[in-house]
């Protein structure tokens, strides 16, 4: 049953009062009404922006370091406090709208601990994920809540800040092979989870936004599924992130339904590169970016190819 505006407690001006023990209780409120399911059913747009900002400034009024990891984990966690996946995917849905939509407004000061909730929020996620045992509607639809109009990886959203979006790639793969590392009853479908860029890669105007999506997800994935071949010095080993491993994701990966069982990285890397190419052939994909996904499908394929070449020799 959707739960009505009476329904929702006034607890946005308690997250974001000036006094800390204020806050402290509204976000230990917040936890039990979110645990509720039957009051959480469905939270209305309105109210869930009101929440969302009371939380947004409740962080921003954290002080300390030690403080604001606490802070961070604990907000995080909201998101598995909620027992119905799709509420708590439509309570993620509020924070990356807040974040995208406040983030230009965010101090140099206040900048670093901001990155660090992102990072939380993304491992959280996978979590979330993972406890639905990667279901596909589930995955979809936090496929949507990425990239679609408010998302942070949008490319069609000028509103999204490129450091975002940036930062979104650099823990990505980290956030989901710490997720990864106690091994999961079902294999995570990789080229699922990584729609979201796909979406990026193929309709962003930002050459360095195409540039970042490139170095931080796919290279290092591709390289990483590449095993042992990644010593030796072709173009896709450039970069000193590359040399990461990634090895939870590569023991606890399918390509996209987890009923089919995990696979092996050969069969993930073929699989990817595939996608990239198949990407580019889109016919909304960017003329730009459609020439590069090329370029970057023919590099993957010309390394792999020279690995081949070298282990019959």
């Amino acid at each position: 049953m959707a739960a009505s505006i009476n329904d929702v407690p006034p607890l946005a001006k308690y997250l974001a009062s000036s006094d800390k023990k204020t806050r402290d209780k509204a976000v230990k409120n917040l936890a039990v009404f979110l645990s509720n399911k039957s009051e959480n059913a469905a939270i209305p747009e309105l109210e869930m922006g009101k929440l969302w900002k009371g939380i947004f400034y409740c962080f921003w009024m954290s002080d300390k370091p030690l403080v604001q990891q606490a802070l961070a984990t604990e907000l995080a966690d909201l998101l598995l406090a909620i027992s119905d996946t799709p509420s708590s995917l439509h309570f993620l849905r509020g924070f990356w709208v807040t974040i995208v939509r406040e983030w230009n407004g965010i101090d140099r000061l206040r900048m670093d601990k901001y990155y660090m909730l992102v990072r939380r929020f993304v491992n959280a996620s996978f979590r979330l994920l993972l406890r639905a045992e990667w279901d596909e509607p589930a995955c979809t639809e936090y496929s949507d809540i990425l990239t679609h109009t408010g998302g942070p990886l949008c490319p069609s959203d000028n509103r999204v800040p490129a450091s975002l979006a940036f930062h979104i790639g650099d823990v990505y793969l980290d956030e989901l092979d710490k997720v990864l590392s106690d091994t999961p009853t079902s294999p995570c479908p990789l080229s699922t989870l990584l729609s979201p860029f796909f979406t990026l890669a193929a309709g962003t105007p930002a050459k360095l936004t195409f540039k970042h999506t490139q170095e931080t997800v796919f290279e290092p994935i591709l390289a990483a599924l590449q095993g042992s071949s990644s010593n030796s010095a072709g173009p896709m080993r450039k970069r000193p992130r590359l040399e990461s491993t990634y090895q939870h994701i590569l023991d606890n990966s399918c390509i996209s339904d987890p009923k089919s069982g995990q696979v092996d990285q050969s069969k993930l890397r073929t699989t990817i590169l595939r996608r990239i190419f198949d990407v580019a052939s889109e016919e909304g994909t960017r003329d730009s970016n459609r020439r590069k996904m090329y370029a970057l499908f023919k590099a993957a394929k010309a390394d792999e190819d020279g690995e081949d070449s070298e282990s019959d020799t």
